[in-house]
C-alpha cells in the first residue's frame, strides 16, 4: 500500500466535512436532547443544574452552555465515592452496562455495547492517520482494568484492523511479533514505540528492511511531536497523534497535515478560563471542557483539566472541525505520566502507609524518550531509607497509581525544601 494511498480521503466524508454551520445545528440539536435525558435519569447532573438555578427549558443550544457549571474530574471522584459506583450518572439501566473500567483516581467508568459512537470515532481517527482495512495492528495499550487497550482494540476492528493486543513490556517479544506476522501497524505511546524500535536495532536489525511496521498512532505522553518526526524521517513510518479522556473517549486526532488535532466531530469542546470559567476566542489557551451526548454517561461541561487553545482557520485536509493546536499542559492536582493520571489524592494514600515518610514530591521529566518519574521522599528522624523500604513503596505506588516509579531517592529531615510543590512538571510541552 503506498504512502499517498495511506493519508487520503476520509472514513466518513459527509460527517468530517459538512458545513460549520450545520455541525453547529447538529450541537444544539444534541445538547437540548443530552441535557433533558440526563436531568431525567442522572441524579448528580439534577443537582447541579438545580444548584444553579437551572432546568433543562434553559438550555436551547450551545450559547446557553456557558450557563452549566464545570464539572472537573476530581469531583467525580469525590462523587463516586458518595453514590457508588457510578456517582448518580449512569444515564441508562445499570443491566445495560458491557464494560467497567478502572481510571486512576480511582475512577469507574463505564460502557455500553449499544453506544457505537466511541468507536466509530476512533476509527475516523485511525483512518486519518493512515490505517486501513488490510493492516495488521499491535495494540500495545494495557487492557488490565483501563479502558484503552480495549477502545483502540474495538475501534481498529470497526476499522477493518487486524489487531495483535500485545500490551506493553517485553520489546523483544514485541520485535519477533512484528517480523514474524509482518504487522504493518502500531498503536501505543510514543515512548514504547521508540524503544520497541531501539530492541530491533540492538537485535542486529533494520526496522526499515527487516519489519513492515508502515503506520502507528501515538499518544498519551507530552512532547510527543519531535519524536513522531522521527519516526516518518529516519524510520520512514507514518504517525499520527490523538487525545482524549477515560470518561469522554476520543476529543481530537490528527490529520497528514499535522497542523493540530480535530475535535472529534460528535461532541463539543469548549476553551475556558480555569479561574473564571468564561469562554475564551480561538488563539486564547484555556482549560480544555467537553460536553459528551454519550447517553449512558452523560458528562455535560466536563473539565479535563488540561490546558490548550484552538484554531479556526480551514485545514488543506478537506474536514471542517475546529482544531486544538496543541496540548499545552495541566491545571488541578493530576499529571498525566506515560498514558496514565497521577492524582494527588493517590500519591497521598501511598505515602500514608509508610510512617518513615513525613514529606514527598513527584518530579517528572522526559530526559530522552519517555516520561521518566522520580519520587523524593523526606524520612523522618531516626528513619532509613532502605532497599525493602524503596521495593514496598514501589509497588505500592505501582497498584494505586498504576504508573511504577522509576526512580525513588531518599532525603533527610528539613531537605525537601518545596513541601506545597508536590507535583512537579519539568517536561517541554
Amino acid at each position: 500500500m503506498k504512502e499517498l494511498n495511506r493519508i487520503q480521503g476520509f472514513f466518513d466524508e459527509a460527517f468530517e466535512t459538512r458545513p460549520r454551520e450545520e455541525r453547529l445545528k447538529f450541537h444544539d440539536h444534541q445538547l437540548v436532547e443530552i441535557v433533558k435525558h440526563a436531568y431525567a435519569k442522572c441524579q448528580a447532573f439534577r443537582e447541579r443544574l438545580s444548584a444553579a438555578n437551572l432546568t433543562p427549558n434553559d438550555i436551547k443550544g450551545t450559547f446557553d452552555l456557558a450557563r452549566i457549571p464545570i464539572f472537573h474530574k476530581d469531583e467525580l471522584i469525590e462523587l463516586q465515592e458518595r453514590n457508588p459506583p457510578f456517582g448518580a450518572l449512569l444515564g441508562v439501566p445499570e443491566d445495560e452496562v458491557s464494560w467497567i473500567f478502572m481510571s486512576p483516581g480511582p475512577i469507574f467508568d463505564f460502557v455500553v455495547a449499544t453506544d457505537e459512537n466511541r468507536e466509530r470515532a476512533m476509527a475516523r481517527a485511525f483512518y486519518s492517520c493512515g490505517f486501513r482495512k488490510s493492516d495488521k495492528v499491535l495494540n500495545t495499550w494495557s487492557y488490565h482494568m483501563v479502558p484503552m487497550g480495549m477502545w483502540n482494540d474495538l475501534a481498529l476492528r470497526y476499522l477493518g484492523c487486524t489487531v495483535i493486543p500485545t500490551g506493553t513490556g517485553n520489546t523483544e517479544l514485541q520485535v519477533q511479533i512484528l517480523k514474524r506476522l509482518k504487522a504493518t501497524g502500531f498503536v501505543g505511546t510514543t515512548g514504547f514505540l521508540m524503544s520497541v524500535l531501539r530492541k530491533a536495532e540492538e537485535m542486529k536489525l533494520d526496522p526499515r528492511k527487516d519489519l513492515n511496521l508502515q503506520v502507528a498512532m501515538v499518544g498519551g505522553e507530552a512532547a510527543g511531536g519531535p519524536m513522531r518526526r522521527l519516526f516518518e524521517e529516519e524510520y520512514r513510518i507514518i504517525s499520527g497523534d490523538y487525545y482524549g479522556t477515560a470518561d469522554v473517549g476520543l476529543i481530537a486526532y490528527e490529520c497528514r497535515e499535522k497542523s493540530g488535532m480535530h475535535l472529534n466531530e460528535n461532541i463539543i469542546v469548549e476553551i475556558v478560563d480555569p479561574e473564571t470559567g468564561e469562554s475564551l476566542l480561538p488563539g486564547k489557551a484555556g482549560e480544555v471542557v467537553v460536553t459528551s451526548f454519550n447517553r449512558a454517561y452523560p458528562l455535560i461541561r466536563f473539565g479535563t483539566g488540561d490546558l490548550s487553545m484552538t484554531g479556526i482557520e480551514y485545514c488543506p485536509c478537506g474536514r471542517t472541525s475546529v482544531r486544538l493546536i496543541r496540548i499545552l499542559g495541566r491545571i488541578g492536582d493530576a499529571v498525566r505520566i506515560r498514558g496514565m493520571f497521577v492524582h494527588l489524592r493517590q500519591s497521598e494514600q501511598v505515602m500514608a502507609a509508610f510512617p518513615e515518610i513525613s514529606a514527598f514530591q513527584i518530579v517528572v521529566s522526559r530526559p530522552e524518550y519517555q516520561d521518566h518519574l522520580k519520587l523524593r521522599i523526606q524520612l523522618k528522624e531516626g528513619s532509613v531509607g532502605s532497599d525493602i523500604l524503596k521495593r514496598s513503596l514501589s509497588e505500592r505506588f505501582r497498584e494505586l497509581c498504576r504508573v511504577s516509579p522509576d526512580e525513588i531517592i531518599f532525603l533527610s529531615p528539613g531537605e525537601l525544601l518545596d513541601k506545597k510543590k508536590i507535583i512537579v512538571d519539568e517536561r517541554t510541552y
